[in-house]
């Protein structure tokens, strides 16, 4: 059996999200039983077995019924996967219709199918939780869209910007995670019934009718060629994880960076009684931010072995299932405590625009010298301008001296403008460009669907 990580990352105030319990093992039998459940009804619906057995079937495939003990020991004795909870299911329907339970599959059909039932109700989390985070980057984009800060590009300033800028870029990635979320589903929650080497075999042409049945039964759509060796979809999923991780990670290194000592701009929610450190008394690290870069890196981790995992030889192979079904759960897993730190960051992010105008401050003017060079670039041309602004922009920075003055000392400038326009273009805070658009516009697109999620 696939094992599971029982503990959070690191010790937060954040709560599990409730996908660690989705992944234990009683679940996930109880999803395999429930996928039995679904084949008996659907081979009765085709009269593949009796009405009875599968009504049979069905009342008995609840694990409190069964007998742990027993089940616990058969595999033990057998290191089969399924065999011992087949075996239980079928003492618990007795006589006359235990016979019937497993009729015509194969174990990776009963095991893939009930796993993606655990899947989906993993997806059913994240979603919610994505649309948690949505509306807390709605109102953190809406209260922050004209707030003005340093657009930093390579790690130097660029231009100005807005943090309600910073935020509609997040909302806009995530959004599109969503999509792919949704696009996805109908590949990935398809239900298996092939037989042993994916044939139909066992059935023959009822095969697909009752593949399909099972698929009706559990809400799924149904295998085109039901192979065991078909992976690509299940890889999909995690690939996904991989790149919503990315998104994740990428937001909590930037929340991070901007509450260094030295930037000082954000910090994450740092609670009353908060301790940063055993022997610093003086810090607030960021904890949730540091736990959201760790998972993001675990999820991403796991994309190359989903890939490795669909590389399954002939027409079955216990070795890649093993690979898929541990990324699948680790994946989902720390996806889960990501997202859940990173609502709460999102929920709780506390902003200094004075500490970011300070910032913006900093070159003296330096954040403003593209404004400079095109307002002057439209009486002496582009590529000249370029020139002028640029030897008195890395004058005032090698050599210490004010941008603004040595502007106004420059006659190739001073021919076309005077101090005062000067003084006008180098306010960073006339230079944001569409930012605030931008970000009203993402927490606009950001309700709107997380108002449609939510429905």
């Amino acid at each position: 059996m696939t094992a599971t990580n029982d503990t959070l990352p690191t010790a937060t105030r954040v709560s599990d999200p409730g996908i660690r319990a989705l992944y234990r093992l009683e679940n996930r039998w109880q999803a395999w039983l429930d996928v039995e459940a679904a084949l008996a009804h659907a081979q009765a619906e085709l009269r593949i077995i009796p009405a009875e057995a599968a009504k049979a079937i069905a009342a008995n495939a609840k694990l409190e019924l069964m007998d742990r003990k027993r089940i616990d020991e058969g595999f033990t004795r057998t290191g089969h996967t399924l065999v011992p909870l087949v075996w239980e299911l079928g003492r618990a329907v007795g006589e006359p219709h235990g016979g019937w339970v497993h009729w015509g599959a194969t174990t990776q059909n009963i095991t893939q199918t009930g796993d993606l039932l655990v899947l989906r109700q993993a997806h059913a989390i994240i979603l919610r939780q994505i649309v948690e985070i949505l509306g807390a980057m709605a109102d953190l984009a809406e209260r922050t869209a004209d707030m003005p800060m340093a657009g930093r590009t390579h790690g130097q300033h660029a231009v100005p910007a807005t943090f309600g800028y910073k935020v509609a870029v997040w909302i806009d990635e995530l959004l599109r995670h969503v999509e792919r979320l949704r696009q996805a589903a109908p590949r990935l929650f398809v239900a298996m019934l092939g037989g042993g080497a994916g044939t139909f075999a066992s059935l023959g042409k009822q095969g697909p009718p009752v593949q399909a049945g099972i698929g009706r039964r559990l809400g799924f759509g149904t295998m085109t060629v039901p192979s065991r060796t078909l992976g690509d979809h299940l890889a999909e999923n995690i690939c996904i994880l991989g790149l919503l991780a990315a998104t994740c990670g990428k937001i909590g290194r930037e929340v991070y960076t901007l509450m260094k000592t030295e930037f000082g701009e954000v910090e994450e929610p740092v609670p009353p009684g908060t301790v940063g450190s055993s022997t610093m008394p003086q810090k607030r690290n960021p904890k949730l931010c540091q736990d959201v870069i760790a998972a993001a890196a675990e999820v991403r981790s796991l994309v190359p072995l989903a890939l490795e995992a669909m590389t399954t030889e002939h027409e079955a192979d216990r070795t890649t299932s093993l690979m898929m079904d541990s990324a699948e759960a680790r994946a989902c897993i720390a996806t889960g405590d990501m997202l859940a730190r990173l609502g709460e960051i999102m929920r709780g992010l506390s902003v200094d625009p004075k500490r970011m105008r300070a910032n913006l401050d900093l070159g003296g003017g330096l954040i403003m010298a593209e404004a400079v060079m095109l307002d002057l670039g439209a009486a002496i041309g582009r590529q000249h301008a370029h020139d002028v602004v640029y030897e008195a922009a890395q004058a005032a920075f090698v050599e210490g001296k004010s941008f603004s003055d040595l502007l106004a000392a420059d006659t190739r400038l001073t021919a076309h403008m005077d101090r005062k326009a000067i003084e006008k273009l180098l306010d960073p805070t006339a230079y944001t460009g569409l930012c605030a658009d931008m970000a009203r516009e993402g927490v606009s697109r950001a309700r709107t669907e997380a108002a449609k999620l939510a429905s």
